[in-house]
């Protein structure tokens, strides 16, 4: 378990922007196992190919599972997102293919992603006695001080 940071911590961005990819799937059918077991296991090998390649551009996740899975992860760009999402060598595109090909019309399983850009201007995060976690725990943490009280002296762009 990792250990808990005492006290009051909020992001430090000490780059431009960080793009945020929620990713996740929902078992519409749990006894449609042949379904949804390939979605399941598609996306650890996903993640062990990121682990591996550090030039990749992934900064860190952090993963939810029950019926409906979510796994939110943290990118230096966009640009490095795309480039492994499209990467024909690369575990993200055979498995796109292959629930294209074989589950999606069937219903019993759905996937869905959102993705967003973090900035210092838009953006704004505490933690209080919590592990590294989420964007701190990708791009670095830092206590709250001077400025930073505040969700609105945290958000750059609140007026």
């Amino acid at each position: 378990m990792p250990p808990i940071i005492d006290g009051r911590r909020t992001v430090e961005f000490e780059r431009d922007s960080v793009t945020v990819f929620l990713i996740g799937m929902r078992i519409n059918n749990p006894v449609a196992v042949r379904s949804w077991l390939p979605v399941v296991r598609a996306m650890p090998r996903m993640l062990g190919h990121l682990e591996q390649d550090r030039a990749s551009g992934l900064l860190g996740y952090h993963s939810w599972l029950g019926r409906t899975t979510m796994l939110v992860s943290y990118w230096r760009t966009a640009e490095d997102l795309t480039r492994f999402a499209s990467d024909p060598d690369a575990p993200h595109a055979p498995a796109w293919r292959a629930f294209n090909r074989s589950v999606a019309a069937t219903r019993h399983v759905g996937v869905w992603h959102e993705t967003y850009t973090a900035t210092a201007q838009n953006s704004e995060a505490i933690y209080v006695n919590m592990p590294a976690f989420g964007l701190a725990g990708a791009i670095g943490g830092l206590p709250v001080g001077t400025g930073s009280h505040t969700w609105k002296q945290r958000m750059k762009s609140a007026k």
